[in-house]
């Protein structure tokens, strides 16, 4: 696998909030509680890490500093983004910085020396469960090669664009035409990772309050009836990273999830990460991961389903696969998968 570094204005994710009186279910907030939809970032192959490890593999008509990974799990290099010695890379100096909490951050809007701005730029930090997905999408590429995928709440489509790496189809889908925009705009920047493997990422709306896809031609970032007809006829796995840190979302999200998998025509699997968030509550006096509890409660529920037509089983991931991607993998970040099955 070669490495993969972030050039210094990189953003791979944003905040997401629950808040009913909007008319979107997510509303975007940066740290000063203000929107945010650009969240722009490039993928770096590191051309010189399969060199040096003897891996086979060509250029594919990529750039200088951009290579396909060969396939197959069971990598043992050092994390993405350590020790790049690229052209590019090495003018960007990218490197992985942690704040007092110990979360990633990642420099934004890099300045000249000659520009008057303070030289310290500000930063995002990074999800981790987006990273954490990311990698083991990298691990489990055979899992991936060939397959139709389907990503709920994409954000900046970080997941979505390393699945389509070796997936056949990526439907990257959020809501709100400023963010899928943003996803589009990320999708062409980092083109050059799947071109080589054939694979397509389409941005899509996906509203989890609403029970159906739009159709409708004048609408942005809308489903074309082929692509309707595809995604229910081939997709056999969904993710969801980043998503069960708020009841009321986390509802919305499993009931999509539940209708989903009731129209495709094939069994599937949905991956699904989590980080254990603390919070200290006021109903409890006391520390607690309320969200997540609530997340654990739902997958309980779909396991004790019984609809008559499908079978839900849940099962963790252990979190042992390589790490690829520079950012901390704390015991607080789970994997879960679902399977779904029809009953016989």
């Amino acid at each position: 696998m070669d490495e993969v570094t972030f050039k210094s204005d990189t953003v791979l994710s944003d905040v997401h909030l629950y808040t009913p009186n909007h008319r979107h279910l997510m509303v975007r907030l940066n740290g000063m509680g203000q929107p945010v939809f650009l969240s722009q970032f490039k993928l770096l192959w590191n051309r010189d890490s399969q060199a040096d490890s003897g891996a086979e593999g060509g250029h594919h008509g990529m750039g200088p500093a951009e290579q396909t990974p060969p396939s197959g799990p069971g990598s043992t290099r050092p994390p993405l983004g350590s020790d790049c010695s690229s052209d590019i890379t090495s003018q960007e100096g990218v490197g992985a910085r942690l704040d007092e909490d110990g979360d990633l951050d990642v420099e934004r809007r890099p300045r000249a020396a000659s520009d008057s701005e303070p030289a310290e730029p500000p930063r995002d930090k990074v999800w981790r469960g987006a990273l954490l997905l990311a990698d083991y999408i990298l691990f489990q590429r055979d899992l991936f090669q060939g397959r139709t995928v389907l990503e709920l709440g994409a954000g900046t489509g970080l997941a979505s664009i390393i699945a389509a790496t070796v997936a056949r189809t990526v439907y990257c889908t959020d809501v709100g035409a400023d963010l899928l925009a943003m996803c589009q705009r990320n999708v062409a920047l980092n083109s050059h990772l799947t071109a080589a493997g054939g694979g397509v990422v389409k941005v899509k709306e996906l509203d989890w309050l609403k029970d159906d896809l739009c159709t409708d031609p004048e609408v942005p970032f809308s489903w074309s009836q082929e692509d309707v007809s595809d995604l229910y006829s081939h997709t056999t796995i969904l993710l969801a990273a980043e998503v069960f840190y708020d009841d009321d979302l986390t509802d919305a999200l499993f009931r999509t999830l539940s209708r989903l998998v009731h129209r495709l025509e094939n069994a599937c699997t949905a991956i699904l990460s989590v980080e254990k968030r603390l919070n200290f509550t006021l109903r409890r006096l006391d520390v607690a991961c309320e969200a997540y509890d609530h997340f654990r409660s739902w997958l309980q529920r779909l396991e004790r389903l019984a609809d008559g037509r499908l079978r839900f089983a849940v099962e963790p991931v252990e979190a042992s696969f390589p790490q690829l991607l520079v950012y901390e993998r704390i015991q607080q970040l789970e994997l879960w998968k679902i399977f779904v099955e029809p009953v016989t």
